[in-house]
Parts: C-alpha cells; structure tokens; sequence
C-alpha cells in the first residue's frame, strides 16, 4: 500500500537517451491504445486493475474525484475488452513538484513493457511542463522497475516522511 511506501526522487535522463523503450505505433499494433483522459475510463474496471494488484477496493466516486484533481495521468486500454490494463498518474504544484501514484498494471499483462511505457510517457509530460522534481511511493519490492527509470531511493540523503496517525491504545 501507498502508505508503506518509499519516496524516491528522479534524476533526469541523459538527452541521447532513446524516447520510448516501446513506440505508440508498436503499443497500438499489440492491441493497445494510450489514453490521458477519463472520458473512456470505467472506474469499475480500473478499480479490479488496483485490486488484482494488492490495492484496497476504493470508492469509485472518490476514484473519480481523486481523478478530477490529478494533472497528468496515462492509462492504456486493451483494444479487445476496452478495458485498462495499466495507469499511472501525477498530482502535484503544476511548476516544481510531482508525485506519481497509483501505477499498476494489470496482472495478466505484466512483462510485457505497459508498465514501462505508462511511466516513461508520465515522466515526459511532467518534464516537459518544467517540472524536474519527481517523486513516488512505491512498494520495496518493485523498487527494481523503478531504478532503470532514472529513480533513485534517498538521493543526496534526502528522506522522505510519510504522516502516520497510530491508533491509541484503549484501555
């Protein structure tokens, strides 16, 4: 879960590096289209996207509202069942800071470069708008997905802190 996170910052790419490790012409001949909007996007199925991958159930209306309030967000949809299969999105300041949230990718989809695709796109937008400090929560056990993307747990022993409201023992 997001609150067990670990806040890594990114470090920004070397500009010869390639653009895309898949192109949107690749995604879309493998039956998959990029999507920034959430015109398309049922929250219902989106929703069993979370679940599948360890994420509590969430109300879809607070989905929604979360949604409303995010600056960039990318979610690709599986051409034969219109359904998302991977997302990813960023809320933050809109000129410094971001944090990227929420990146899953649907189980029976995994391996296959949507993860990849979805982030290094989120991480162009943010870029792009002149946003270079970006930051995410991630399980310690994907950690690995993250670092070959240019984020860095901790950098020049930065910490991050996380409000953790402990239940009061009753007695």
């Amino acid at each position: 879960m997001l609150s067990r996170g670990i806040i890594s910052n990114f470090r920004t790419p070397t500009p010869t590096a390639c653009k895309y490790s898949i192109s949107d012409k690749d995604l879309e001949s493998r039956g998959f289209l990029l999507r920034r909007s959430i015109s398309d996007l049922n929250l219902d199925h989106l929703n069993s996207v979370f679940v599948a991958v360890g994420f509590p159930r969430r109300d879809p209306e607070k989905i929604k509202l979360a949604l409303e309030h995010t600056q960039s967000m990318l979610w690709v949809q599986h051409k034969k069942s219109q359904k998302p299969v991977a997302f990813a999105r960023a809320t933050g300041d809109g000129v410094f800071n971001a944090i990227i949230w929420d990146v899953v990718v649907d189980p029976s989809f995994q391996g296959i470069g949507l993860g990849k695709a979805v982030i290094e796109r989120l991480i162009e937008e943010l870029l792009d708008k002149g946003i270079s400090n970006i930051a995410l929560y991630s399980e310690p056990r994907v950690l690995g997905f993250y670092r070959p993307l240019g984020f860095v747990s901790d950098p020049d022993g930065i910490r991050g802190m996380v409000y953790s409201r402990k239940q009061k023992k009753k007695k």
